[in-house]
């Protein structure tokens, strides 16, 4: 990649990074359904005007099937759950099991899709989703009246990138012939349709604070919006294999945000977990291991 092209992919990680600490301060006033359609739907009143600026609104209504599907399993579910665990566990942690996307991205692909998998990439699978159990493992604890919140927190974060998995695929299967900002938009607004009645049935009893409709607005404007023009201008310019590459740079930037402004602790656990789930990472998509005749 060019060192533009790598300037917006440090970027885009430091932008996706910061979603889980926004998440951590909007997430209490809020609960997670509510912010999860705030960002949504400021994201889409964002992007939409910029989809009519460039004559491609017409694309929403020929593709709204597959929006409908994408904006569930990419937006409305995910982010739900990941303001869920946001909740209980750090935004560090929550990075890292996001990072196993490309993991259920690559299972998902597999079983619906019937794409082949090599013995080194099942290995970066069983690897990767190893380092989860790792770092899930200190928070189950089978005592009488333990405090399973944080083993649910993971597991809600394992469950969203898992929607992510089935979401990308989706998107290849329903949406190729969709540009990708009308992808963006379209998802973005479908998912703010599917949360409208869930969020107005749980919105919180006291306005939220200044500080949380800030994380919020940044969380639609920069996270969200900004994020996903960013995403798609690399993908057009470097190709998915680079800028999937973000996946590695996102749990760095997470961590480091969250140990400056919430003084988050990095403990050992967090860091060797990560380790294992990147190595898996990094032969599932084929980066490293031998390379097929």
């Amino acid at each position: 990649m060019k060192a533009f092209d790598m300037g917006e992919l440090v970027l885009l990680a430091a932008l996706w990074g910061a979603s889980f600490l926004f998440m951590r301060l909007g997430a209490y006033e809020f609960g997670p359904i509510a912010l999860a359609a705030v960002r949504v739907g400021l994201a889409s009143a964002m992007l939409i005007p910029l989809l009519a600026s460039r004559g491609q609104l017409a694309e929403l209504r020929k593709h709204w099937k597959g929006l409908l599907v994408v904006g569930a399993l990419n937006s409305a579910i995910p982010f739900a759950l990941f303001s869920f665990a946001a909740l209980s566990i750090t935004a560090g942690l929550s990075s890292i099991v996001n990072a196993t996307t490309p993991l259920w991205t690559a299972v998902v692909a597999f079983v619906w899709l019937r794409q082949g998998l090599t013995p080194w990439r099942v290995l970066g699978l069983v690897i990767g989703f190893a380092g989860v159990a790792f770092l899930a493992w200190d928070k189950a604890s089978f005592k009488p009246g333990a405090d399973h919140s944080g083993l649910w927190a993971v597991l809600a974060c394992a469950a969203a990138t898992f929607c992510y998995g089935v979401a990308a695929n989706a998107t290849k299967r329903y949406l190729t012939g969709a540009s990708p900002l009308a992808v963006a938009t379209g998802s973005q607004f479908a998912a703010a349709l599917l949360l409208a009645l869930p969020a107005a049935w749980l919105w919180p009893a006291a306005m939220p604070s200044g500080g949380a409709w800030g994380a919020a607005l940044a969380l639609a404007g920069l996270c969200t919006a900004l994020a996903y023009i960013l995403y798609f201008r690399l993908m057009s310019r470097v190709g998915p294999t680079n800028a999937v590459s973000v996946t590695f740079l996102i749990p760095l930037f997470a961590i480091l945000w969250g140990a400056i402004f919430l003084q988050e602790a990095i403990t050992a656990q967090m860091v060797a977990g990560g380790a294992i789930v990147l190595v898996g990472i990094a032969l599932a998509l084929g980066l490293v291991g031998p390379k097929p005749r």
